[in-house]
């Protein structure tokens, strides 16, 4: 019995090599995909109960809107509205009060360069009831006034300090007077305290 096997037409595979050669790279990656697809639910899982929680959240800030929008139209009623101004007023007394000088001048001077000096300072309370201080400074360059604005936003004390306008006070121009604006926050705590 004779057997005509013509080699260069039909090549020989060893499909138990391609198996061992591939098999191996598909299972790692089958096994990848299951990884990638548990990670997936979980990660939608912990979504589902973010989604759950912000609604709870939600809700709760609609029911807090609520009650304060009733307690507003109970303010504005005209009964009401003398007290309510009444306690509106002395409510930005005690905050007025509340004011310590001595505590600016000591977080001031933790960001005040040396060749700076303050010429005036006036307290007030913006629109969202917090403190802005309002500063003119003499320095000997523009550069001490932007240094004193740079200090100040590394302060934890002082939030969004801003030069706002700044001019010669001299005809020489040996020394500049600047305006500079910033939100006070007392009881923030110093970063050395952390």
């Amino acid at each position: 019995m004779r057997l005509d096997i013509n080699l260069a037409t039909r090549p020989y595979e060893d499909a138990r090599e391609f198996w061992a050669r591939w098999g191996l790279g598909v299972g790692l990656l089958a096994i990848l995909t299951l990884f990638l697809i548990g990670l997936a639910v979980n990660d939608w899982a912990k979504a589902g109960r973010d989604r759950h929680e912000i609604a709870r959240l939600q809700h709760q800030i609609a029911e807090r809107d609520s009650e304060r929008a009733q307690a507003q139209a109970f303010l504005d009623m005209a009964a009401n509205r003398s007290t309510r101004d009444q306690s509106q007023f002395v409510n930005g007394l005690i905050q007025r009060k509340s004011f310590s000088w001595t505590r600016v001048f000591e977080d001031l001077e933790k960001v005040m360069p040396a060749n700076l000096h303050v010429v005036s300072l006036r307290p007030e309370l913006n629109e969202q009831n917090q403190m802005e201080l309002e500063m003119k400074v003499v320095a000997d360059t523009r550069a001490a006034a932007v240094d004193l604005v740079h200090q100040m936003e590394g302060s934890r004390h002082f939030q969004g300090a801003q030069l706002l306008q700044e001019a010669p006070c001299s005809e020489n121009g040996a020394c500049v007077t600047a305006a500079v604006v910033a939100i006070y926050i007392p009881d923030a705590p110093d970063r050395s305290d952390k």
